[in-house]
């Protein structure tokens, strides 16, 4: 069977939220000859790259997969690692999806009489659409330098951090300070590691604000629903930082400056890297207010929005600041003086869409698209920072985002001429089911 050309409608690569999501909305379209190739298993970047406490940051209410809203009894909760997972893979049974474990694509190559060959470890298959639903967070980031660091100092990524008993006794250096950065050193400052913190242009979020989370507020004000095409810069937008907060212990605030009073170590921008230490920018107390001015705008706005439609909700106090750094803040980390066992590298991501054979991208490696339909006709994308609104690459905009994709692959399978797959094979070819 590996060495047999498998002809299918539809392959999409991924077997993620967004992959399913795609799968159920195309069936429901009529296109049921279609397949889904997933790398390791359906929801393993919730399962294994993940640390053990960790918990999503948008309340439960906003998991809404298409036709599978989340069901639990605490909508204005914040699901766990575990029940992510299982909410993610109740939808993949739900749906029946037609996928493939452990298979991975090689190549997407498009073909001179139409359509594409798409190279995987389960043989070569051919289609008339591609869907990528495997979003854009591919390759870790790592500084120059990085590979200079003594081998005795752990290095690891966010997303092989599991709890602080895997890293050895020491002082551990965080480098960013986005969602991961940020929530990871507080799972280690509160079992008392020594926790050495490197910040980024991260902004930071209230949590509850004025008697409702401020997720909650943004959504009824429509900020979700904010499209690319209409922000005022998209391009910022599309390469900006998610805001920190934690949906951890029924979800609070991170105040770094509240962390730096608890014993976590501040330092700014990461400028040099070397087989001794680290060396930064001394910006802790610009990166600290350009932070708190997100967060007060945030604020703000919800204060506008609730004078403006007369709502009743109790009054808060301006945000003050607990804690302003010293003039001379540390701007050198010495590995052997300051006893650091561990290094975390919390830079984001690059992505890698490498294998599929197309020009239709931009300089920094992500697909031309408009909502998701490519560039280069026949390829669609989902899963991507603002593929639509803000929501796109969230559990709130997934279904939105695949309805559209999948009915654009459905106009354009009605204005040229698709081939059928054999019965026989194609029966065999889609038969495997979700394990």
């Amino acid at each position: 069977m590996e060495n047999e050309l498998t002809r299918v409608s539809v392959v999409i690569i991924g077997g993620g939220q967004a992959g399913l999501s795609a799968s159920y909305c195309l069936a429901k379209q009529g296109i049921t000859d279609q397949v889904i190739f997933e790398r390791n298993r359906v929801a393993y970047s919730w399962s294994h790259e993940r640390w053990d406490s960790f918990c999503l940051v948008t309340p439960n209410f906003q998991c809404r997969l298409p036709d599978h809203p989340y069901d639990g009894e605490d909508p204005e909760g914040f699901m766990v690692k575990d029940e992510i997972v299982d909410f993610v893979k109740r939808f993949a049974e739900k749906v029946e999806a037609p996928i493939h474990q452990g298979v991975d694509v090689i190549a997407v190559r498009r073909l001179k009489e139409g359509g594409f060959e798409v190279e995987t470890t389960k043989g070569t298959w051919l289609c008339d659409s591609v869907v990528s639903a495997i979003g854009s967070f591919h390759r870790p980031v790592l500084p120059k330098g990085a590979n200079d660091i003594p081998a005795d100092i752990e290095q690891i990524f966010a997303t092989d951090y599991k709890n602080p008993e895997q890293l050895p006794e020491g002082g551990i250096a965080i480098v960013g300070n986005g969602q991961s950065g940020c929530q990871i050193a507080e799972d280690l400052k509160l079992v008392g590691r020594q926790v050495h913190l490197y910040m980024g242009n991260a902004p930071r979020s209230p949590r509850k604000y004025r008697g409702k989370d401020a997720v909650t507020w943004l959504e009824e004000m429509g900020y979700y629903e904010t499209c690319f095409d209409e922000h005022p810069d998209p391009e910022k937008a599309r390469g900006g930082t998610n805001h920190y907060l934690t949906g951890r212990d029924g979800g609070r605030e991170i105040d770094l400056r509240k962390f730096a009073m608890e014993g976590v170590k501040l330092y700014g921008y990461l400028e040099e890297v070397s087989e001794t230490g680290f060396r930064s920018r001394p910006d802790v107390k610009e990166r600290l207010d350009k932070a708190d001015r997100s967060y007060i705008g945030i604020c703000r706005r919800i204060d506008e929005y609730i004078t403006e439609n007369g709502i009743s909700a109790p009054e808060e106090a301006p945000y003050v600041p607990c804690w302003d750094p010293p003039e001379n803040m540390d701007t050198e980390l010495d590995f052997e003086k300051d006893k650091i066992s561990s290094v975390i590298w919390c830079l984001g991501f690059r992505p890698d869409f490498s294998f599929i054979e197309s020009d239709a991208f931009d300089d920094r490696g992500f697909p031309l698209h408009k909502r998701g339909v490519g560039l280069d006709e026949g390829l669609y994308y989902l899963g991507l920072p603002w593929l639509h609104t803000w929501g796109s690459s969230r559990f709130a905009g997934i279904a939105q985002d695949a309805e559209h994709v999948a009915q654009k692959i459905v106009e354009r399978s009605k204005q040229a001429s698709s081939w059928t797959a054999p019965k026989s094979n194609q029966t065999e070819a889609l038969g495997s089911k979700t394990a």
